[in-house]
């Protein structure tokens, strides 16, 4: 997979990819605060890229520190290939590129509790169970599970 900074025509594409059934959550959309964020380049992370396969637009990452050697991550895939047994290796070419590129000693993520399929996805890779909390997105509060990997 192939990774580079995100830019404008991608950053719209992909704000316009919506997600069957209750998935929809991942809607760019669905949150107008997450949606005008990541459209506005000024306020979408520097640390944002477009994930290619075989010269298609597979995804997304996003990478922050979050505390020293401590990367917060947020990815998204296209709905397209959602749950056709290519988020493993989405997740570990994302993470490969993570620890090329910040060298962190932990990497953390957060994910909505009812998306068991990505869930299953982060434990099979090394994530941990951290903690749940509640979040206000999408118009409402819902509950989130922080998974990290040492």
């Amino acid at each position: 997979m192939k990774f580079r900074p995100i830019n404008q025509a991608e950053a719209e594409i992909i704000a316009e990819w919506h997600y069957p059934g209750e998935y929809s959550f991942y809607d760019m959309k669905a949150d107008k605060e997450d949606y005008e964020e990541f459209i506005n380049p000024d306020a979408r992370s520097e640390h944002t890229y477009s994930v290619y396969q075989k010269g298609q637009l597979l995804g997304f990452l996003t990478a922050n520190a979050a505390a020293p050697k401590t990367v917060n991550i947020g990815l998204g895939m296209h709905p397209d290939v959602t749950g056709k047994g290519v988020g493993s290796l989405f997740l570990e070419s994302c993470l490969d590129f993570v620890y090329e590129h910040y060298e962190p000693s932990k990497i953390t993520l957060s994910v909505a509790s009812f998306n068991k399929r990505a869930i299953k996805v982060y434990k099979r890779a090394g994530f941990v169970y951290v903690k749940s909390f509640q979040q206000q997105t999408n118009g409402s509060i819902y509950e989130f599970v922080q998974m990290e990997k040492s």
